[in-house]
């Protein structure tokens, strides 16, 4: 029995030391670099936008093989009833006299079996120009899918530092909320205890029973709000997020304003809008490469059986072209379409542009108005510290209640609460600027 004791406590003790570390590393929760890492890796959406672009590369290489020579194998196998006949009519052939045939003669010209197979090579010549431009379209739509797919790398790292930074702020809430939620539950507990005791009529509890049913509420608000966060996260990045690891705000460097605009010129948004303006040059000026005929090189090889009259096989070589000349009238609607495409293109660059100096202003404002929320919020939490320390003096000599210390710790709290979410709000409004300059960090 005491050998068992003894091996039992010897294996807790080998297992005890490993469970302590993972719960330490499952307890530290999830960084904004762990979070902003594992939704890259897992994402979706992202995988999506890369196929799309491999996609179009192998358009790209299918388009760059129209450009050779086609070549074709075609072949056919005929099987005749009624073979044909040639008749010539007897005196019609004039070598002196007499005239020959002497009577009408026939004579088959096919057997009852026939078959051909040829081999023909065409090679496309003024159709190259359309060609190449197509080429170019497709380069263009390389880069428009790389554009996207970036686009939505940056907007999903925003998504979560919005989210993770939300939670944080939430979760600092919640403890101003706790703490005022202490300070009722004892104003509540003192007002019961001196009107038992009979020192006091005139104590409103139904009030201090609804404050405290107030704050559990705004608690259970928090709650949620935190969980909601956390469950996007977790959608967004395929991993069960429980909880997140502190971020510590300290000093953000800012810089002018002028160089997020002078960056997002190069941002995806902007990027997106200039290409889809050049792919709409190139289409205009495929629209007009489309009123060329289509004129090129055919050769090829022939071999057939069973007609008298054709050659048993024959290579051959020649020129082919063909003009769709109701493409000339179609062709000039095809190209106010695309001048509209321009139009469109051009209009879109500008408002892009007048959108994201509009959206890094107001995140350049919500820098400013943060700056101004911390300088207040810091001197408020200076002053609400300094309350603390006086009436944990007083209560040290017992001068003082324990709802007024605890009125001061709610207070200093929600304080602190109040200069997280300020100095949060302020890197919201930094991330929000690098991303709409294009930056990633």
């Amino acid at each position: 029995m005491k050998l068992s004791i003894k091996s039992g406590l010897l294996l807790l003790a080998f297992i005890l030391p490993g469970f302590s570390r993972l719960s330490a590393q499952t307890s530290s929760g999830y960084s904004l670099q762990q979070l902003i890492d594992a939704a890259m890796n897992n994402s979706h959406l992202l995988s999506i936008r890369e196929y799309q672009v491999q996609e179009k590369m192998s358009k790209l290489k299918e388009d760059e093989i129209k450009r050779y020579p086609s070549a074709t194998l075609d072949g056919s196998y005929q099987y005749n009833f009624s073979l044909p006949e040639i008749t010539i009519p007897a005196g019609t052939i004039e070598t002196g006299n007499p005239l020959l045939p002497s009577e009408d003669r026939k004579f088959t010209v096919g057997e009852k079996s026939t078959y051909n197979v040829g081999f023909n090579i065409y090679q496309p010549i003024t159709q190259q120009f359309k060609m190449n431009t197509g080429l170019s379209i497709d380069r263009t739509d390389i880069k428009l899918g790389q554009k996207e797919k970036e686009k939505t790398a940056l907007q999903m790292q925003l998504a979560i530092e919005q989210l993770y930074y939300g939670a944080l702020i939430a979760q600092k809430q919640i403890e101003g909320t706790m703490a005022r939620l202490e300070l009722v539950q004892a104003r509540l507990y003192d007002a019961e205890s001196a009107l038992a005791a009979g020192k006091t009529t005139g104590v409103n509890l139904s009030g201090l029973r609804a404050g405290i049913s107030g704050e559990e509420q705004n608690l259970l608000k928090l709650d949620i709000q935190v969980e909601d966060y956390l469950t996007e996260l977790g959608r967004l990045t395929n991993l069960h997020v429980l909880k997140l690891q502190a971020a510590e705000p300290g000093n953000m460097m800012v810089n002018p304003v002028d160089e997020y605009k002078l960056a997002a010129i190069s941002n995806p948004d902007m990027e997106i809008a200039r290409l889809y303006k050049e792919k709409a040059l190139l289409g205009i000026k495929a629209a007009k490469q489309s009123n060329l005929p289509d004129f090129g090189v055919i050769a090829g090889y022939y071999v057939q059986k069973g007609s008298a009259v054709l050659p048993g096989n024959s290579p051959y070589v020649g020129l082919s072209m063909k003009w769709n000349i109701q493409d000339l009238f179609s062709n000039k609607q095809v190209q106010n379409q695309r001048q509209y495409q321009l139009k469109q293109a051009e209009e879109t660059i500008a408002y892009t542009q007048q959108q994201v100096e509009s959206d890094i202003d107001k995140a350049w404002r919500k820098v400013k108005q943060s700056d101004a929320m911390i300088i207040a919020a810091q001197k408020l939490a200076g002053y609400r510290k300094e309350v603390l320390k006086e009436q944990q003096d007083r209560q040290a000599t017992g001068l003082d209640m324990k709802t007024v210390l605890l009125e001061a710790k709610s207070q200093l709290a929600e304080a602190e609460a109040d200069l997280y979410a300020a100095q949060l709000s302020k890197v919201l409004a930094i991330a929000a600027l690098r991303n709409l300059a294009g930056q990633t960090k």
